[in-house]
C-alpha cells in the first residue's frame, strides 16, 4: 500500500478512481442493520487507503474487500500497524512489512509482502504459532534472498559497507543505541555486558531507533543501513526486534533480547506462514520470492536514484516520467537547462548530474570532471513505449549509464561491461528465453505502432532485405554509423545484394516528419524495391529474408526473430558473434561471444529500467510488455496533439517535394 512515512502519519488524500466488485455487500445495506449474506467474510478497509492503493485488496483473496470511514456501519477492518484506529470496527486486523520492509519511492512506500494477525503485534502473534513444515522448509531461502537483496531496514540510510565503517568482516562487537531514555536501563546493561566481553566494539545508533531521537552516548555513530552494521558485527548488544530479525537471516549472534539464542530457520518459517504477498502491478496474490525479487529491485534502483542531484536535458513533457523514474527516499533531483547550474546543484548536493546522452556536450562534460562531479547518461530504453517520442509519447523504458551512451563505440559503456564480462546463469537465459517469445508473440517492437502490415510483392526466389532507415542527427548514427546516411547505406547494401529485393522502411520520427533523414524519390530509384510507408515494423518481420542496417534496433528486434542481421555501423548488439559486421573493426572489449538470450538478458532485463504507466512504479520487463500491449496506457503528453499536426503539415510538405 502507499501511505507517507512514518505510517501513523494521516491516511493520504484519494489519487485515483477505484473499482469494487459489484457483488459487495452495499454500505446502503450495512447501514439498515441487516448484513447481506454472502459466500465470502467482509473485510473493510479505509477508503483512501484503498484509493491509493488498488492493489490491497490481493493480501486477501479470501475476502469481500469493502471501503469503510469512521462513522459507517461496524465491520471487520484492516490496518497498517501504527495507523490510528477507527472507532466501531467490529474486529481489528493489524498488518506490517516486518522483516520483509518496504521501499520508499518518493511519497509512494509499496508494501508488497505483510505479517497480518488480529493481534496488537503482529510480529508476536506470528513468534508464538507453531510453523507448518513447508514455511520450515522454505525459511533458509527466503532468508538467504533477504539477505542478498539486503532488505529490511528503513528507506534511505546510507549503506556504505562494514569495510567502508572499518569493520572486518564479522570481527566486531556492535552495541546499539536504542536513543530512547525509557530503554536507558536495559541499553546500561547490553553496554556493561559488551565491555565485559574484552573484544573491540563499536556503538552505533540503532537504525530502527526513531529518525529525529537523540543518542544516549556521544560516541554513537550513524544512522547506518542495518546491512552495514551486520557485515561487520560477529555479535549484536542491545539489537531492537527489527534488527534481531534481520540479524538472524545474517547468521550474526545476538547477545540479549528474546530473540537471543533462538534457532534463526524456527523464527522465519513463523514469519512466514503468517506472511501474505501481493503483486501491486496485476492486483492479485504473489509467492513470497517474487515480493522480495520486487523489493529487491526497487531497492537497487533507489539507492542508485539518490546519487542524482541534478538533471540536464530533459525536456519539460519528459520530467514527470523521469521523476518517477529517479524516486527514492531522498531529496528528488533538480532539473536544469542551464549545464553550469546542474553542475553547480550536484557539486553542492554532492552527487552526480544526470544528462540526457544525446544533450551531453563535450564542454558540459570536461566541466563536470574538473570539480569532480559524476556524470549518469540517461536515454530511452529498447522498447519505449506505445508510439513515437518526437509525438510528445512518453516513454516507460529507460537505461542509465555511467560510463558512457550505449551507442558511442569509441568508449566504453555499462552495457558493453556487462556483456563482456556478466555471468548469465541458466535461470536467467530461461527468463530470457520466455521474454523473446512474449515479445514475439504480441509482435512487440520499440514504438509498437498500429496499421495494417504491407503487401510485399517480391518475385519469387528473390531474397527479400529489408533496411530501416534512421534519423540520421541522431546521436546513435553520428557516433557508431561510420559516417554513413539512409542513402549511403541503401546504396552499400545494393551492391553487396545486387539481386536482392530491398524494402526500405523510414524511420517513424522521420514519416512522422519531425525529425531528418528523408530521401528523394528519385534517389530511391534503382536501389528500393519498395518503401514500407506508415508501416508498423512488426508486420515487416514475417515478410522479409534478412535485415541489413546502419546502427537501427530494427537489427537487434530482427534477432529477436531469428533473422539473419548484417551491420554496416556499430550498435551495442554488433560485435558479439551474433551479426555479420561490415563496420569498423572493434576494439578487444567485444571478443567475447554471446548467445542470443545472454545477449536478451543484458539489453532487455539486467541494464535497462522499466516504469509501469499504471502504479507509476519500476516494474520488472515482464509487467512492462503487459502494458504495451494496452495503448490506452501511454497518453499523449500534453501538447501532443499540437505537435501531431505539426507532423501532418511536415509529411504533406514533403510529399508534395517527392521524399520517403
Amino acid at each position: 500500500m502507499f501511505f507517507a512515512e512514518p505510517p501513523n502519519t494521516r491516511l493520504p488524500q484519494k489519487i485515483r478512481a477505484f473499482a469494487l466488485d459489484p457483488g459487495l455487500p452495499s454500505l446502503a445495506s450495512l447501514a439498515g442493520g441487516k448484513r447481506q449474506v454472502t459466500d465470502q467474510p467482509c473485510l473493510a478497509l479505509p477508503s483512501e487507503m484503498l484509493a491509493a492503493a488498488p492493489h490491497l485488496p490481493a493480501f486477501w483473496p479470501e475476502c469481500r474487500i469493502t471501503p469503510w470511514s469512521p462513522g459507517q456501519p461496524p465491520l471487520p477492518l484492516a490496518l497498517p500497524l501504527g495507523a490510528e484506529a477507527l472507532a466501531g470496527a467490529e474486529r481489528l486486523i493489524r498488518f506490517t512489512p516486518g522483516p520483509w520492509g518496504s521501499i520508499r519511492l518518493g511519497q509512494k512506500a509499496p508494501m508488497v509482502a505483510i505479517i497480518q494477525a488480529a493481534a496488537p503485534d503482529p510480529i508476536a502473534a506470528a513468534l508464538a504459532s507453531p510453523p507448518p513444515e513447508g514455511a520450515r522448509a522454505a525459511a533458509p531461502r527466503i532468508m538467504a534472498r533477504l539477505a542478498a537483496a539486503r532488505l529490511g531496514g528503513p528507506s534511505g540510510l546510507p549503506d556504505p559497507g562494514g569495510i567502508a565503517l572499518g569493520m572486518a568482516a564479522h570481527g566486531m562487537v556492535v552495541l546499539l543505541d536504542p536513543c530512547d531514555s525509557a530503554q536507558r536501563p536495559a541499553a546500561k546493561h547490553a553496554r556493561d555486558a559488551a565491555q565485559a566481553s574484552g573484544l573491540p566494539i563499536r556503538c552505533f545508533r540503532d537504525p530502527f531507533a526513531a529518525p529525529d531521537s537523540a543518542p544516549l552516548w556521544p560516541e554513537s555513530e550513524g544512522p547506518f543501513d542495518p546491512w552495514s552494521l551486520l557485515d561487520g558485527a560477529a555479535i549484536l548488544h542491545g539489537a531492537s526486534r527489527p534488527l534481531a530479525l534481520l540479524a538472524l537471516a545474517a547468521g550474526v549472534a545476538l547477545a540479549d533480547g528474546p530473540l537471543a539464542g533462538a534457532k534463526a530457520a524456527d523464527v522465519y518459517a513463523r514469519l512466514i506462514a503468517a506472511t501474505r504477498a501481493a503483486d501491486p502491478f496485476r492486483c492479485a496474490p504473489c509467492k513470497l520470492e517474487e515480493a522480495l525479487d520486487l523489493l529487491a529491485l526497487w531497492r537497487r534502483q533507489a539507492a542508485e536514484n539518490r546519487r542524482i542531484a541534478a538533471c540536464l536535458g530533459v525536456q519539460g513533457w519528459k520530467r514527470e516520467r523521469v521523476g518517477l523514474l529517479l524516486a527514492s527516499a531522498g531529496p528528488a533531483p533538480q532539473f536544469s537547462s542551464a549545464p553550469d547550474q546542474a553542475i553547480a546543484t550536484a557539486q553542492a548536493r554532492g552527487g552526480a548530474a544526470l544528462v540526457w546522452a544525446a544533450r551531453a556536450k563535450p564542454g558540459f562534460m570536461a566541466k563536470a570532471a574538473a570539480v569532480r562531479v559524476p556524470v549518469v547518461f540517461l536515454e530511452d530504453g529498447f522498447l519505449r513505449s506505445a508510439g513515437i517520442g518526437a509525438a510528445f509519447r512518453p516513454g516507460g523504458s529507460f537505461v542509465l549509464d555511467h560510463q558512457g551512451p550505449h551507442y558511442d563505440p569509441a568508449q566504453p559503456s555499462d552495457l558493453e561491461t556487462l556483456l563482456n564480462g556478466a555471468e548469465f546463469p541458466e535461470a536467467l537465459r530461461a527468463r530470457a528465453a520466455e521474454l523473446r517469445h512474449t515479445i514475439l508473440a504480441r509482435g512487440l517492437t520499440k514504438y509498437n505502432l498500429t496499421g495494417a502490415a504491407p503487401v510485399i510483392a517480391a518475385p519469387p526466389g528473390k531474397q527479400r532485405i529489408l533496411v530501416p532507415g534512421q534519423v540520421e542527427d541522431d546521436a546513435s548514427v553520428l557516433k557508431g554509423g561510420g559516417g554513413m546516411d539512409n542513402l549511403a547505406l541503401l546504396r552499400a547494401v545494393r551492391a553487396a545484394a545486387p539481386d536482392a529485393f530491398l524494402i526500405y522502411k523510414p524511420h517513424p520520427d522521420v514519416e512522422a516528419g519531425f525529425r531528418r533523414g528523408r530521401i528523394a524519390a528519385q534517389d530511391l530509384a534503382g536501389l528500393a524495391d519498395h518503401v514500407a510507408v506508415e508501416t508498423p515494423m512488426a508486420g515487416l518481420f514475417a515478410q522479409v529474408d534478412a535485415v541489413q542496417c546502419l546502427t537501427s534496433l530494427t537489427g537487434f528486434e530482427a534477432l529477436l526473430r531469428g533473422l539473419p542481421v548484417t551491420l554496416w555501423g556499430q550498435p551495442f548488439y554488433a560485435g558479439w558473434g551474433l551479426t555479420e559486421d561490415r563496420g569498423p573493426a572493434f576494439p578487444a572489449a567485444r571478443r567475447r561471444r554471446l548467445d542470443l538470450d545472454s545477449l536478451v538478458a543484458g539489453a532487455l532485463i539486467l541494464y535497462p529500467r522499466y516504469i509501469d504507466p499504471v502504479t507509476q512504479l519500476p516494474c520488472p520487463v515482464e509487467v512492462f510488455l503487459e502494458r504495451l500491449a494496452a495503448p490506452e496506457h501511454w497518453p499523449l503528453a500534453p501538447g501532443g496533439r499540437w505537435r501531431a499536426a505539426q507532423g501532418w503539415f511536415r509529411r504533406q510538405a514533403a510529399g508534395l517535394l517527392g521524399r520517403y
